[in-house]
């Protein structure tokens, strides 16, 4: 998307909109947007965010767990579990903020996933989990 096209992009959340919009955590839209008051009330994150295998993030994954354990944890939960936070973080900035985030995939439900997240998210182990802060 072009610099033009991402200011369009953000520019169709208008106050009191209804627009809905897409977008791939960790992109382009991950940092830098405010989008303040009502202009974005909602988010649905369908994926723990991990990173792509590849050589570089297993060769990661290798070092941490021979220095630390938890290789995996390191190389691709943290920082995965680090995007959804932030893409949270797009609907609920401060106290007045209102808004909710679905944490849409199974894997959300895991225990050593759930202790990672901030807990004043509610959960739900029978449906989605989500973050309802009113």
């Amino acid at each position: 998307m072009t610099e033009a096209g991402q200011a369009a992009f953000l520019d169709a959340f208008a106050p009191g909109g209804r627009g809905i919009g897409f977008a791939v955590l960790g992109g382009v839209f991950s940092e830098g947007v405010d989008l303040p008051g009502d202009r974005l009330i909602g988010a649905f994150v369908a994926t723990l965010g991990l990173p792509q295998v590849n050589p570089v993030n297993e060769q990661l994954r290798e070092r941490m767990e021979a220095a630390f354990g938890c290789g995996y944890d390191y190389a691709y939960l943290y920082p995965g579990l680090r995007k959804v936070v932030q893409a949270a973080g797009r609907v609920i900035r401060t106290r007045e903020d209102r808004g909710v985030v679905w944490l849409i995939d199974d894997r959300f439900a895991r225990p050593e996933v759930q202790e990672m997240l901030p807990a004043w998210w509610e959960v739900s182990s029978s449906e989605p989990r989500s973050m309802d802060k009113r």
